[in-house]
């Protein structure tokens, strides 16, 4: 419970956290920055990182003067980039092992089967989509790889889907992330930022739910 209520405080709190790293750690927050939007998107265990409030949180951020938003944007659209070639190069190789084991204590079978249904839905551009839906941005990557989807149409929806997402969401952040409202209301514009973002989850699910009631009848 202490883990889920530090986790809860630091989606909510997300802006004062950064802020504080910003100014402890100074240019050492890019790679801190970095590594979070790597691993939340290369490593198939780490989906419940922050994605979408912390690149808008950033770039609010760079707007104060505390990091340069142009690189920030580069260096986290690299770090995105990176961690779908490796998350997809996890599913190619190790996927198949690992998803067998149905007890597996690290990776829930239960969201790789969503995640699969979604991709076949989708085809290539799930990647891209996914980059917006947490937990599938997770997901998808290492999915494609256990399906062994041809590299160079993965690699082009890979760099389009990172570029939208980190270029869009930053910029957003940077942009209008300190009119006083909006930062007046942080903690609101982020837990909004996260229901838009698994709103195509949930839409998903219910059309999914109805098309199976309708089958049966």
């Amino acid at each position: 419970m202490e883990g889920l209520a530090t986790l809860i405080d630091l989606v909510l709190n997300l802006d004062k956290h950064l802020a504080i790293l910003a100014a402890q750690y100074g240019v050492w927050i890019y790679a801190i920055l970095f590594f979070i939007v790597f691993a939340e998107t290369g490593f198939v265990v780490t989906p419940f990182l922050p994605g979408d409030s912390l690149l808008f949180i950033a770039g609010s951020l760079a707007a104060l003067g505390n990091m340069d938003v142009h690189l920030l944007v580069f260096l986290l659209f690299t770090a995105a980039v990176l961690g779908n070639i490796l998350n997809y190069e996890i599913g190619r190789w190790l996927g198949p092992k690992v998803f067998a084991d149905k007890k597996s204590r690290w990776l829930n079978p239960h969201h790789v089967e969503r995640t699969h249904e979604f991709f076949e839905r989708w085809g290539a551009m799930a990647v891209i989509v996914a980059r917006f839906v947490p937990f599938l941005r997770t997901y998808v990557p290492f999915v494609a790889g256990i399906g062994a989807m041809t590299r160079g149409t993965y690699m082009l929806h890979t760099f389009i889907g990172a570029a939208l997402w980190v270029g869009t969401i930053t910029y957003l952040g940077f942009f209008f992330g300190n009119i006083p409202w909006v930062k007046a209301n942080q903690g609101v514009i982020v837990i909004g930022i996260l229901v838009l973002s698994v709103l195509p989850i949930i839409i998903g699910l219910i059309r999914s739910r109805r098309g199976q009631g309708a089958s049966r009848q």
